[in-house]
């Protein structure tokens, strides 16, 4: 299925219905008053969170979302039936803005999560609500108020708590495959990644982290070269960032301290906070050297960057090195989760996980 993490759709409430101008006619009831009914309130248009989905593809292709009118009141005080609300489905992490004002009317993060985004009519009032002492035949009634109608600019921003950043052909869709169930593709040529990808990282019961893989990025890309940029977004709520960088690349010109260059400089340019978020630096392709080269290289990028964070070496296609790392970033998630006060997550069953080798 096509990634698609924007969306524009219009929201249309339901209008409230009428109320009823009515009277008694019975047999042997000379003065039956008014029995004029309410009117129905109108549908309001709701979206849902759901976990099934991972895309907006679905709205580029319904794009208006109307609820139910109210129904209009009837004789015999019978009030109209309510509008039915519309509940339209979106994936978690899905943000919502009013397209004309820009205001944020919300997001959504959690499964099952509702948000109003259009309020339907209130109901009209039938003429027996106006009888009084002095108003004994009214032929007043109210009409139901219009529903909300606005335009609406949806984004998805995925939920991850580890981002994968780099330059293409870095390792990161290699190292996705090699520590998760995810299953992106993997070629040997610049780009192959076109959309992002999540994977689930399970290291024992009740540890366990998401994982997210971009496509690269590369320099220019705040000007709009490469596919990238635009897909930063998604690394916007993530806790820690991964910056994969080739330790052995075919090109001996291409210098792995400047390519970290490049893309902080990047991040700078894209704005936000994603500059200042921690960032743990992963020299992939380590397999590709000897012990002695490796280490070389190692304290030469470290050196030229002054580095201070972690550096971990490892190979995305043997899985050298990746236990201890993804081991490392349980422990720090954990830690950054403490912090916060979040919960400890629920103990999963003995079947749901599976440790790295």
């Amino acid at each position: 299925m096509k990634f698609v993490d924007e969306a524009f759709v219009r929201a249309e409430a339901g209008d409230g219905g009428s109320g009823c101008v009515s009277f008694r006619r019975e047999k042997y009831v000379p003065k039956g008053g008014p029995d004029g009914g309410d009117g129905g309130d109108g549908g309001s248009v709701y979206l849902v969170a759901d976990t099934n989905l991972n895309t907006l593809v679905d709205l580029r292709y319904q794009r208006v979302l109307r609820a139910e009118r109210g129904h209009n009141g009837r004789g015999r005080d019978m009030r109209g039936r309510s509008g039915a609300d519309l509940d339209a489905r979106v994936p978690v992490g899905t943000r919502v803005f009013d397209q004309e004002t820009g205001e944020s009317i919300g997001e959504l993060l959690t499964q099952g999560e509702r948000l109003l985004v259009a309020r339907g009519g209130f109901h009209g009032i039938g003429n027996a609500r106006y009888k009084s002492s002095t108003n004994r035949a009214p032929r007043q009634f109210s009409p139901g108020t219009p529903g909300e109608r606005r335009d609406l600019h949806l984004e998805l921003i995925l939920l991850a708590d580890v981002g994968l950043l780099g330059f293409p052909n870095a390792g990161k869709s290699s190292l996705i495959r090699q520590v998760s169930s995810a299953r992106p593709r993997v070629a040997d040529y610049p780009f192959t990644t076109l959309y992002p990808n999540l994977g689930v990282v399970r290291l024992g019961r009740g540890r366990s982290f998401v994982i997210a893989d971009i496509p690269g990025v590369i320099e220019g890309a705040a000007e709009g070269a490469g596919l990238g940029i635009q897909f930063l977004k998604h690394l916007a709520r993530t806790r820690l960032l991964l910056h994969l960088v080739d330790v052995a690349p075919l090109d001996e010109s291409q210098d792995p301290a400047d390519q970290v260059r490049k893309i902080e400089s990047e991040l700078r340019a894209y704005g936000g906070d994603l500059a200042a978020k921690e960032r743990w630096l992963v020299l992939n392709k380590a397999d590709l050297l000897s012990a002695e080269e490796l280490q070389h290289r190692q304290e030469r990028v470290v050196e030229d960057l002054g580095w201070q964070g972690p550096v971990y070496p490892v190979s995305a296609l043997t899985g050298a090195g990746t236990a201890p790392l993804m081991e490392d970033l349980m422990r720090r998630l954990e830690a950054l989760k403490a912090e916060a006060g979040e919960p400890a997550p629920e103990q999963e069953a003995l079947g749901d996980w599976h440790p790295l080798d």
